[in-house]
């Protein structure tokens, strides 16, 4: 949810946290080479014989929480240190510089109706689950600091709370023990507070084991967890942990073999004409669902699911918790949510926020990815939404309505949320059949060693944490010397844009897809915001990927055209007695010459809600019109342009060679 123009609110739980950890564990400007000696392998098999637990248990855990990386020190979206998760929310709500500001961004995004604007008021994290640090500190007598900084200690420490927690339940020990008897532990170490959340995280942690699965993680480790095909866990060791059964209520739109329960936004009056949290709508029948908006809470998952519920609040489609990936619904598909900012995407968007922190550079938990993927893959397969980055976006993609608007848009889930590994769970598609001459590229960079040097995670002008990103950095020239480009509405005097962490007006991102404007050496220029942008792609180390499509550019004679942030219809498309909602274009323009990427092509339209029971004219219909519209990738943000003012060519024509 942050916006560009304040720190964000709700930063209570994690602010200051990557100052803090730059004490603990030094930074580096790149990713340390891998390293074929296997000693983060030797760590945890040593830790696994010395509680108890077999190894490949401790793996699996381990690599659900983390995916093995130690996240420079950093703590994940719910307080959680290194490879083994320890969680310690009591010693970051500790740490100096928290404070809320109040949102920029009105949620609704419906300029028809009084600005909603929100204050948060902070927020608190949850306790118990999220203090398993100090446990880990008792049981294996290392520092809390080590424990938070060290991979050699943390991974001792999630160890011995596995062991403990077996030995609890009263279940067979030793790292020679049947992996299969250790469901429950697996199952407790998630956090979960309901035994629907703790089994899906075991059920993922098991299936992790049996499929095997090696990687390099981002301190240059290669890790294998070897494939156990034919390992069945003995899921009866769930009971014995006595966590409560949550209610799965028919409609409840979620897949089966996900954690979810149903935890209503109140839809009330609040008379004098004001009513919320959201709107009632029948889509997919009235109006067609286009897209998913990927959010983060900037708060705690308890703190947002109270929010919710608040009916003076806003309101999102679904909240994602970051320890085990359990999910709760607010709002249902057919209804509208107010969470994007840009009434015309809320009118077609479902929005899922995800527990985490965009400006501090914290990380997100493997659990919550592959929650967060099986739930988008359902709603797309359910609603016949594609899965590319055209539909599937952040929150940072969506526009501005009018030009007044867009400098207050926020820009989470930021650019440490990893696109390509989102898409991979997801099991989407993709097409790399082009070349150069195709005049397409798909923003690929390596997430792991991806790199930027952005400022101010915490504090303004201070480096951030070195690690991996989705973020491809945008440069006015081919040279690593060249200032960045400039965004005219985050900065009308021209000046470049910046590496501060919110600063988004000179990237691109994992999966958008741009035309090809130039090419220089190691250098692929593309358009972008109204001009040439330049970012280091080199052969040997390609940072996108060549691919084919549609591209807009002004029809011949147009010597520019105007950009908007919504697909409004002309005045005459609208009834008597509703009012018209002027087709105002951003502070952008396209220019003859210039093509951009073509993600859609869309009716122009407005739904029309402004009551709590549909009673004004015109209410609860969607206004469609004659003019159509064209989505495109304009700059960081998808942006639309009048179907008239634009050629649609195939990707290689015209394309430089």
């Amino acid at each position: 949810m942050p916006s560009v123009t304040s720190p964000t609110s709700r930063r209570i739980l994690l602010a200051a946290v990557v100052a803090a950890a730059t004490a603990i564990v030094p930074l580096t400007t790149t990713p340390a080479a891998a390293d074929s000696s296997g000693v983060r392998q030797q760590q945890y098999a040593a830790a696994a014989a010395e509680y108890g637990v077999p190894e490949s248990v401790l793996l699996g855990v381990s690599y659900l929480q983390s995916r093995w990386d130690t996240n420079a020190g950093t703590p994940s979206t719910s307080g959680g240190y290194g490879p083994m998760h320890l969680t310690d929310a009591a010693y970051v709500v500790s740490l100096p510089g928290g404070n809320h500001h109040d949102d920029d961004e009105d949620p609704r995004g419906d300029d028809s109706r009084p600005a909603r604007k929100v204050d948060s008021g902070g927020d608190t994290p949850p306790a118990g689950s999220l203090q398993t640090l100090d446990a880990a500190a008792i049981l294996t007598g290392s520092s809390e600091q080590a424990l938070r900084g060290e991979p050699t200690a943390n991974i001792r420490g999630g160890a011995a709370l596995l062991a403990s927690y077996q030995r609890e339940l009263a279940g067979p020990t030793g790292s020679a023990s049947d992996p299969a008897a250790w469901y429950g532990a697996v199952a407790r170490y998630a956090g979960a507070d309901s035994a629907d959340a703790a089994a899906a995280f075991a059920n993922e942690v098991y299936r992790t084991i049996r499929d095997g699965v090696a990687r390099t993680t981002d301190d240059g480790q290669r890790v294998t967890l070897a494939p156990h095909a034919d390992l069945v866990p003995v899921t009866s060791w769930l009971d014995k942990l006595g966590l409560r059964k949550l209610a799965r209520p028919d409609g409840l739109e979620c897949p089966d073999d996900i954690s979810c329960e149903w935890i209503p936004a109140p839809y009330q009056d609040l008379g004098g004409g004001d009513y919320g949290n959201h709107d009632r709508s029948d889509r997919p029948g009235r109006q067609k669902i286009e897209y998913i908006v990927i959010h983060d809470t900037e708060g705690s998952y308890a703190g947002t699911v109270r929010m919710v519920q608040d009916p003076t609040y806003v309101s999102w489609n679904y909240t994602l918790r970051s320890v085990d990936g359990h999910i709760a619904q607010h709002v249902k598909s057919k209804d509208v949510a107010w969470h994007a900012g840009n009434w015309y995407v809320n009118a077609k968007a479902i929005g899922l926020e995800h527990e985490g922190f965009a400006a501090q550079g914290t990380w997100y938990t493997e659990a919550m990815y592959r929650t967060s993927a099986k739930l988008v893959r359902h709603l797309a397969t359910r609603l016949g939404i594609p899965m590319d980055r055209n539909h599937i976006i952040g929150h940072d993609n969506v526009p501005g309505t009018v030009a007044a608007n867009v400098r207050g848009m926020h820009w989470d889930p930021g650019p440490y949320w990893d696109w390509d590994h989102y898409f991979e769970l997801m099991k989407a598609p993709e097409i790399n059949t082009g070349t150069h001459r195709t005049g397409l590229v798909r923003i690929e960079p390596d997430f792991a060693t991806n790199r930027p040097a952005f400022t101010g995670c915490v504090t303004a002008g201070v480096p951030c944490p070195s690690r991996g990103s989705s973020a491809v950095i945008l440069r006015s020239a081919p040279s690593q010397d060249a200032p960045l480009v400039n965004d005219i509405a985050l900065r009308p005097d021209g000046t470049p844009n910046t590496m501060h962490i919110s600063d988004y007006g000179a990237r691109a991102s994992t999966g958008q897809t741009y035309a090809v404007a130039d090419r220089q050496g190691d250098w692929t220029a593309i358009w972008y915001l109204g001009q040439k942008a330049w970012f280091h792609n080199p052969a040997d180390a390609p940072t996108g990927k060549w691919t084919v499509g549609l591209v807009a550019t002004p029809k011949p004679g147009k010597a520019t055209i105007p950009v908007y942030g919504r697909a409004y219809p002309e005045e005459a498309a609208y009834p008597a007695g509703v009012p018209y909602q002027a087709i105002s274009p951003l502070q952008y323009t396209l220019s003859a010459g210039q093509r951009y990427a073509v993600g859609n092509v869309l009716p122009s339209e407005y739904y029309r809600s402004s009551t709590f029971d549909g009673s004004t004219p015109g209410d609860w219909t969607v206004i469609r019109g004659e003019k159509r519209y064209v989505q495109i990738q304009f700059g960081h943000r998808i942006m639309f342009v009048d179907r008239a003012d634009v050629d649609l060519l195939p990707s290689a024509v015209g394309a430089p060679r």
